[in-house]
């Protein structure tokens, strides 16, 4: 059985990239549009990573993680920021929600696929 990945970005074309780059790697990828979508999708699908970019509308990948930490589902699940912010006190406040990584866009393919088989095993 595959393990899942749920990305979530405002971007379509960054959803679909990592979803081209991860799933011939054998992942399931399931995309959500914001943090809100992905807090749904999170307790719909129970993936074994999330990837999420930083700046969306609704809700923003730091307030995801803050509430993807406090719900059951979220619990112990590596959750990787995948963003163009690049800002020492960002990446302080990623990590202090909770975040596992942070991975700069654009990304390189070889470097997304190494975190993710690290990550999952």
């Amino acid at each position: 059985m595959s393990k899942t990945i749920l990305t979530i970005d405002d971007s379509k074309a960054v959803r679909d990239m990592v979803s081209f780059t991860l799933e011939p790697e054998g992942y399931r990828v399931v995309g959500a549009e914001n943090g809100a979508d992905g807090l749904e999708k999170l307790r719909a699908n129970r993936p074994h990573l999330v990837i999420t970019d930083l700046n969306m509308p609704v809700m923003n990948g730091l307030d995801f993680i803050e509430r993807a930490r406090s719900d059951a589902a979220g619990s112990g699940i590596p959750i990787v920021m995948l963003t163009t912010e690049t800002a020492p006190d960002m990446k302080a406040k990623g990590k202090a929600a909770g975040a596992t990584g942070w991975i700069n866009k654009p990304f390189d393919a070889d470097k997304l696929i190494a975190v993710t088989r690290k990550l999952l095993g």
